[in-house]
């Protein structure tokens, strides 16, 4: 193993303002230093990236939604259990495709009361919500990418939820790409994403105006290179 000796300096006032300066050497194993190294990894355009099959990394993924309650403010809330698939094609970002799955049952909404109500549930299985034993899955399927500059752009895809397939169009920011992530030793890429709906739209007017209508998408996802 290798080690490498790192040198530091402390300066401090005594109660007289006198300067005192600690100087200390600290042995280090290559180990310790291992988060400099992954800071230090160089960042690529999304042009110099492998084309072909990227999957999300779950582990670094959030999809959130929110909705304004009684106009007062945005209820806020999230699906854990969702997945996608990206197909890169970095010669021409607009012709590339993404297909996402989500899981309505892995609606988590933090309510503090669970031993009173089981919010989370309701919501899944209500008739008048998510009505997941009827509709199990919801998926968005990309069909139009527009790329406005370096990092930005537009993607419209259709959203099928509750039965009823309509378009949704997402403005998206490109976060950055490494050509070889520092763990996985493969390509990966990252990005932003926020849009709106209306829920009335799929079915889903339950409360409406109390609660309202226009649901606000919020998406963070890092895709790793398949294989």
């Amino acid at each position: 193993m290798r080690f490498y000796l790192l040198y530091f300096e402390k300066i401090e006032l005594t109660d007289k303002g006198e300067l005192l300066m600690f100087k200390s050497f600290v042995l280090a194993s290559a180990g310790f230093l291992a988060p400099a190294t992954v800071m230090a990894q160089t960042p690529v355009a999304i042009s110099e990236l492998p084309a072909g099959a990227y999957v999300l990394d779950k582990t670094h993924a959030s999809l959130t939604w929110r909705v304004m309650h009684m106009g007062l403010a945005k209820y806020t809330a999230r699906f854990t259990d969702f997945d996608a698939e990206l197909e890169l094609n970095p010669a021409d970002v607009t012709q590339s495709k993404l297909m996402v799955k989500i899981d309505p049952t892995s609606i988590r909404t933090d309510y503090p009361y669970p031993e009173k109500k089981d919010f989370d549930a309701k919501l899944v299985n209500d008739e008048n919500w998510f009505n997941a034993k009827a509709h199990p899955e919801m998926t968005y399927t990309a069909t139009e990418l527009t790329k406005l500059t370096d990092t930005t752009g537009k993607m419209t895809g259709n959203l099928t939820f509750l039965g009823v397939t309509k378009p949704v169009t997402l403005d998206v920011t490109f976060n950055g790409a490494m050509a070889e992530h520092p763990f996985t030793k493969k390509a990966a890429v990252g990005f932003s994403a926020h849009g709106t709906l209306n829920r009335s739209e799929w079915g889903m007017s339950h409360y409406i105006p109390m609660i309202g209508d226009e649901v606000e998408l919020l998406i963070e996802v890092e895709f790793g290179q398949k294989g």
